[in-house]
């Protein structure tokens, strides 16, 4: 089981480098409605691209699948169309997995899953104290192919402090229980190249596998290519960074249960670390 790794990119060039590195999705992430609000002061992606990003890079992603994050569910304003027609422009533009945002009712699922009416594959993203609490009758709602844990504005709706700590208070494990038992695909959160991240890639792929989780998010601190602007580096970091996350999950996925349970233990104590020294500076 090798995870299907997603890349957030509107850049044409960016788009075949990561496709040609073995990236399973390039990802427009169309999401801004509520988020400055939510994530104001943070360090995080606020991408919002366009349905023209989409036709954009459409023609060159041929190997792997164009995905798109639309916006929760919302009416038209004078500035922007409503939901619905928001997903009709992202499919007619070529998308073939549309997911959904901020979501906290069966209905907004319902709506969404209508909307797509199986013209793509519609994904959910469980980011909402409410998606978390009511994810049963949520799942009961039909047309849903996947779902991906967000680590990042569910932590904050927790008043968390990291992102990670979700993996640690059995949050994940929950919620990737419910998944397993109904057969539903799922990922959680992001990663960085092995080896790098405040909370280094090989521990989390770790869990992704002793958890059954089956995608991952490829972070800024993979490569952030707004920062880093030469092609030839962005290549270089992309062919490098996929090689040593498919060897660590070979590496993984002949863990024994005491090797998932040793990595489950450095993952609370780093995550502790975090967590204390983001404390610390505050004050």
């Amino acid at each position: 089981m090798a995870l299907t790794l997603m890349y957030i990119t509107n850049n044409v060039e960016v788009a075949c480098i990561a496709q040609n590195a073995g990236v399973d999705r390039i990802w427009v992430d169309m999401e801004w409605i509520g988020k400055e609000e939510r994530q104001a002061g943070m360090n995080t992606v606020k991408s919002h691209h366009t349905i023209q990003d989409i036709k954009k890079i459409r023609p060159v992603v041929t190997s792997s699948t164009l995905m798109a994050r639309v916006n929760p569910i919302h009416q038209a304003t004078k500035d922007y169309c409503d939901s619905k027609e928001e997903i009709e422009k992202t499919i007619e533009a070529g998308a073939e997995v549309i997911m959904l945002p901020m979501f906290k009712t069966v209905k907004e699922v319902e709506q969404f899953v209508n909307y797509v009416d199986g013209r793509a594959k519609v994904q959910l993203l469980v980011e909402t104290k409410e998606a978390n609490e009511q994810i049963e009758k949520i799942l009961e709602v039909q047309g849903i192919d996947e779902i991906h844990i967000g680590l990042n504005d569910l932590h904050l709706a927790y008043h968390k402090t990291f992102m990670f700590e979700l993996l640690c208070d059995g949050t994940v494990d929950r919620l990737a229980n419910i998944f397993r038992e109904r057969g539903m695909k799922f990922g959680f959160g992001g990663i960085a190249r092995v080896g790098y991240g405040m909370l280094p890639a090989e521990h989390i792929i770790a869990e992704h596998y002793k958890l059954g989780s089956t995608a991952a998010i490829l972070s800024r601190n993979f490569c952030d290519a707004n920062v880093v602007q030469d092609p030839k580096t962005i290549e270089d970091i992309f062919i490098e960074g996929v090689r040593h996350i498919r060897e660590k999950e070979e590496e993984v996925a002949q863990y024994s249960q005491e090797q998932f349970v040793e990595n489950y233990n450095i993952v609370v104590e780093k995550v502790g670390q975090i967590v204390d020294n983001i404390k610390k500076n505050k004050h």
